[in-house]
C-alpha cells in the first residue's frame, strides 16, 4: 500500500526546487519505508509525461552529483499531474476521483502540501473538507503548510480556526525548514544526550545568548512581498523564536512530538512581551542603502531590512539572561548561528588574562553554512610567560562526516509521511510567537520608535546596533564562518 502526496501550488518554484528533489533522495537512499505517489496540482496544463520532464531537469540541476538517470527513471513512475483551481470545488471532487482510481480500491495515507501563496492556504483547506478528501476512513491524512503562519496574531487566529474545522490539530504540519537542519536538531543532542553542558547551561554560568540570521544577499525579485513584510514577519516569528525555543527549552521528559512541542511552548510563555518604552529601548531596527530603489518598493517605505531585539525568559533557569536575537538583508556574509556567552571568571588571576567577556568562553553553534560547534576557551601561549591566547575546539560536520548534507526538506518530509510532528509548528506554539511579535510591530507602526538606522550592504547592520550593544557591556559575534 502507497502514500500519496498531493502538492498544491506543483507547478511553483517551492516544489521543483525542494519538495521533489527531497523526496527523490529520500528515494535514492531507500529512506522510504512504503512506495510513495506524488501528485502536482495547479492551474498549468500538463500531462504526467510532461510534468515528469520538467521535473527531471530540475532535479538534475537541484540534486547535482548525487542525481542517477536510472533511478530517476523509477522514482518518475510515480509522478502525477491533475490540473486544477484551488477556487473551485468540483476540481477538487476530480481530484478525489483521480486519486481513487490511481489507488484502484488500496486507499492508503495522503499528504497534502500546500505550496502556494499564504492567501490560498484558507480556500484549499475548505476545499479539501468539501470534497471529502479531510475524511480519514480510509486511512490518514494530514496538511503540511509553509510559512508564514498569518501576518499578525489575529490572521493567525484565524487562519488556525479555519484550519480546525476540516483538519484536526494532529493532522496538521506547520513547517519550518530550519527545524530539518542537522545542525538544530544536533542542538538537542548537545544539550540532552551530553552531561556536560547541561550543568552549565544555565543563568549561573551564561552571561547572554546571541541568535543570528544574517543574509548575504538583498531582498531581489522578492522585493514586493518583503516591502508588505519586512524582517520581523519574514524571520523573526518563525526562524529565530525557533532557535530560541530550541536553545531554551528544558529537557521533554520524552522524546516525542507533543513532549517536545509542550516545551518549546513553555518557552514563548515566559517571554514577557515588549512594550511601549521597552520597545524602543531594546529593540533595534535598519534599512540597508538602496533598498528602496528596488522594484516592488514604496521610494518613502520604512520598512525594516534589519532588527535586533532583547527578550528575557523569566523563568528558574533563565532569569536575567538576556537574548539578543537579529536578523537582516544585505549583511556582511550569510550565516546563521547561536552563540552561548558564558560569563568571566569570577577572579583575574593571571596578570596577563583578559578582561570583560570579550575572552570569556563561548560556545558557537554554526547552523549554516559551515555546520558544526567551537567551543572558544583561553590557552597559554609556550615559551611567553603567562601570556594567553583564546582557542578553540572544533567539530565540523563536514569534516567528521563525509558526504553531502541533507536537505532540511527530507528529514521533514519524512517525518510527516512517519507521522512524526515534534518539529512542526502547534497552533499554540504559532500563537504565542506571534503575542511577542505583535507588540513590536504595533509600536514601530504607530509611534516610529526605535529610530529606523541606515547601514551599507555587506556590513553587519547599522553601527548604531553595534554601539547598542557596547553600552550593556556586550558586543556582538560579528564572525563570518569559515568555509571550505
Amino acid at each position: 500500500m502507497a502514500d500519496t502526496l498531493v502538492i498544491f501550488g506543483a507547478s511553483g518554484d517551492l516544489t521543483s526546487r525542494k519538495l521533489v528533489p527531497a523526496l527523490y533522495q529520500l528515494f535514492r537512499k531507500g529512506r522510504l519505508e512504503k512506495p510513495i505517489r506524488v501528485v502536482g496540482f495547479s492551474r498549468s496544463k500538463f500531462t504526467h509525461d510532461e510534468w515528469r520532464k520538467k521535473l527531471r531537469e530540475t532535479t538534475a540541476k537541484f540534486a547535482g552529483e548525487s542525481f542517477d538517470a536510472k533511478q530517476w527513471e523509477s522514482f518518475a513512475e510515480q509522478i502525477y499531474y491533475q490540473a486544477g483551481d484551488i477556487g473551485k470545488t468540483e476540481d477538487f471532487v476530480a481530484l478525489r476521483q483521480f486519486l481513487e482510481t490511481l489507488e484502484a480500491g488500496e486507499p492508503g495515507q495522503h499528504l497534502y502540501y500546500l505550496a502556494t501563496a499564504p492567501r490560498f492556504y484558507e480556500p484549499a483547506i475548505a476545499r479539501l473538507g468539501e470534497s471529502g478528501l479531510a475524511d480519514e476512513t480510509h486511512g490518514p491524512r494530514r496538511v503540511i503548510i509553509e510559512k508564514p503562519f498569518g501576518v499578525d496574531l489575529e490572521s493567525a487566529n484565524a487562519l488556525n480556526q479555519s484550519i480546525h474545522k476540516v483538519f484536526s490539530e494532529q493532522q496538521v504540519y506547520r513547517i519550518d525548514h530550519y527545524l530539518g537542519k542537522e545542525t538544530v536538531q544536533n542542538l538537542l543532542v548537545l544539550r540532552f544526550a551530553n552531561t556536560i553542558f547541561e550543568p552549565i547551561w544555565n543563568r549561573n554560568y551564561i552571561d547572554h545568548v546571541q541568535i543570528t540570521v544574517a543574509e548575504e544577499v538583498d531582498v531581489g525579485s522578492r522585493a514586493g512581498y518583503y516591502d508588505t513584510a519586512g524582517v520581523l514577519r519574514d524571520m523573526f516569528q518563525n526562524h529565530l523564536l525557533q532557535l530560541l525555543m530550541v536553545t531554551a527549552m528544558e529537557a521533554p521528559v520524552r522524546f516525542e512530538a507533543d513532549a517536545i512541542r509542550n516545551e518549546k511552548v513553555k518557552v514563548l510563555q515566559a517571554i514577557h512581551p515588549l512594550e511601549g518604552e521597552q520597545v524602543r529601548k531594546d529593540t533595534f531596527r535598519g534599512q540597508y542603502r538602496g533598498y528602496t530603489a528596488a522594484e516592488g518598493v514604496e521610494p518613502t517605505s520604512r520598512t525594516a531590512t534589519f532588527a535586533a531585539a532583547k527578550l528575557s525568559i523569566d523563568n528558574w533557569r533563565w532569569q536575567g539572561v538576556p537574548f539578543y536575537l537579529r536578523s537582516g538583508k544585505a549583511m556582511s556574509c550569510r550565516t546563521t548561528q547561536i552563540v552561548i556567552q558564558f560569563h568571566a571568571p569570577p577572579h583575574k588571576l593571571f596578570a596577563g588574562s583578559p578582561r570583560g567577556l570579550g575572552e570569556a568562553n563561548r560556545l558557537v553553534i554554526q547552523v549554516q553554512p559551515a555546520e558544526g560547534i567551537q567551543l572558544h576557551f583561553q590557552t597559554k601561549v609556550p615559551d611567553a610567560g603567562m601570556k594567553m591566547r583564546q582557542t578553540d575546539l572544533d567539530f565540523s560536520y563536514q569534516k567528521e562526516f563525509r558526504g553531502q548534507m541533507p536537505e532540511a526538506y527530507e528529514r521533514l518530509l519524512l517525518d510527516a509521511l512517519e507521522g512524526d510532528a515534534s518539529l512542526f509548528a502547534r497552533a499554540d506554539e504559532v500563537e504565542a510567537a506571534w503575542q511577542i511579535c505583535d507588540p513590536i510591530l504595533q509600536s514601530w507602526k504607530s509611534n516610529d520608535r526605535p529610530t529606523l538606522m541606515m547601514y551599507d550592504p555587506g556590513l553587519w547592520g547599522p553601527d548604531e546596533c553595534r554601539e547598542w550593544m557596547l553600552a550593556q557591556g556586550r558586543e556582538w559575534f560579528d564572525t563570518c564562518p569559515v568555509l571550505g
